[in-house]
This record gives structure tokens, sequence and C-alpha cells, in this order.
């Protein structure tokens, strides 16, 4: 171990040595974090999580969403 590690703040992800309480200090942190995630929410916030939700989707699925369009194209120029 390193003998020059800062005691404070300690950030810890195990409570396996001591009580597994918080601190004021990480309750304070805490809070700015989420003030600052719902700042962050605009009027197209839900529209922008759709948007990325369909961008995984295809992005996932590449050459399946090129073979689907590619019918559906395929077909819409016989019918019309």
């Amino acid at each position: 171990m390193n003998p020059r590690t800062l005691a404070w703040p300690r950030w810890t992800t195990s409570t396996a040595a001591e009580a597994g309480d918080t601190t004021p200090a990480e309750l304070d942190a805490l809070g700015a974090h989420v003030s600052s995630c719902n700042g962050c929410r605009g009027r197209w916030f839900t529209l922008r999580c759709s948007v990325d939700a369909v961008h995984d989707f295809v992005a996932g699925h590449f050459v399946t969403t090129l073979m689907i369009a590619g019918a559906v194209i395929g077909v819409a120029s016989i019918w019309l």
C-alpha cells in the first residue's frame, strides 16, 4: 500500500471492515450531484431519450435494419 494515501475524503465501495453509515460530506456530494443531474433535464429530455434508444437499437442491429428497410422499399415499389 502507498503510505501517502489521503485519509479524507475516503470513498469506499465495501463496508466489510466498518459500518455502512454515510457521512454528511457524502450526502452533501450526492445531493449536489442529483441537483446537477436534474438541472440537465430540459424541455426535450424525453424526446432525446427516445431518440437515443432508437439510435442504440439501430446501431446494434444495423444489418437487420438494412434488410428490413430494403424489404419495405421493395414492397412499396411493387405496390406503387
